[in-house]
């Protein structure tokens, strides 16, 4: 059958759009993926392990769009974004997500876990099956536990003592759990977005904070803070996580694979922070940080004991709390 001129008019018209779509469908579902640092820190690097896996087993599924550098805010803004669905995934410390589900705060009780296997023992049982379910009632899909590393405090001059944070102000993460354990142990909590802290810093706004090894240096604050003193008393828990509505649009297939690729990612973002923490430091102290190590460590934890039963009846009793610090 021949065509009409009209005919053949109208088919070059609709060609490009056709092609258009076909590029759109071979690029995949798009996926903003928000992270808080450029391409050399952990925090991004998951992420393009996770791409790259995709690539692999879900070819031409999905599209990862990585906005790194905080571009899409800090982690506070970055979880409304994933509530809202205009960001789909991300990875966020437990400690930013209280609001939405202050159970996870168990996971920021000072001194509560002897290492890293201590915690990862505990996340893979029953009571890293319990917060999945109720970060996911609100919007949040958790892919995975992370492990960001230790929190230490960081200062302008050797705190060393619990004694040596009386009366400084400390910037804190928005959570009402380490807000309560500076303002016991003296100090004057102040929260700031991690973007700002930079600056709150260096002109004096904050004397101090805590903070992860990696992050330390990530977000050059070993330039205004040169003192690291090495607390460890927080192990700073973290998910990779989606948004709800995102994962709800999801075949079965597609879900299994995003899965796959992100349990295979969480494990190499933890031998990432190993490495990357090492480093880290290496470039801290060559250009004038300081490692040293707190004194008094019964007094730290007893301060931070406080802490344990101040929280205990909204985290499911100390004998819960007691539990979690005998798990083997």
């Amino acid at each position: 059958m021949s065509l009409t001129r009209r005919q053949v008019a109208a088919g070059l018209l609709a060609a490009p759009a056709l092609l258009s779509a076909r590029a759109v469908h071979a690029a995949g579902r798009p996926v903003t993926v928000a992270s808080l640092f450029g391409e050399d820190k952990p925090e991004t690097k998951i992420w393009r392990r996770i791409a790259e896996t995709l690539n692999r087993t879900a070819p031409g599924r999905f599209d990862l769009r990585i906005v790194g550098n905080a571009a899409l805010g800090g982690e506070k803004e970055v979880a409304e974004g994933i509530r809202l669905g205009s960001v789909q995934a991300s990875l966020s410390t437990i400690s930013a997500l209280s609001s939405w589900v202050p159970d996870g705060q168990i996971l920021d009780l000072p001194f509560l876990f002897r290492d890293r296997g201590h915690l990862k023992r505990v996340l893979d049982g029953a009571l890293g099956t319990e917060l999945k379910a109720k970060y996911e009632a609100q919007g949040f899909v958790v892919l995975g536990f992370i492990n960001y590393g230790a929190r230490h405090l960081l200062a302008k001059e050797p705190l060393t003592t619990p004694e040596s944070v009386k009366g400084k102000r400390i910037r804190v993460i928005q959570s009402p759990l380490h807000t309560e354990l500076w303002s016991g142990l003296g100090a004057y909590p102040t929260p700031i977005p991690i973007p700002e802290t930079y600056n709150a810093l260096k002109t004096g706004v904050v004397d101090a904070m805590d903070l992860t090894k990696s992050a330390y240096v990530g977000f050059k604050l070993h330039e205004v803070v040169p003192y690291l003193i090495e607390t460890g008393h927080i192990w700073a828990s973290g998910v990779v996580y989606v948004s709800a509505s995102f994962w709800k649009g999801l075949t079965a297939d597609d879900r299994k694979a995003l899965s796959e690729a992100a349990a295979e990612g969480t494990s190499y973002f933890d031998d990432l922070i190993l490495a990357d923490e090492e480093a880290s430091m290496a470039k801290a102290q060559s250009e004038g940080g300081k490692l040293v190590q707190p004194e008094d460590r019964p007094g730290w934890e007893a301060g931070a004991r406080k802490v344990w039963i101040s929280f205990a009846p909204k985290l499911g009793g100390i004998e819960k709390i007691e539990a979690i610090a005998k798990v083997e």
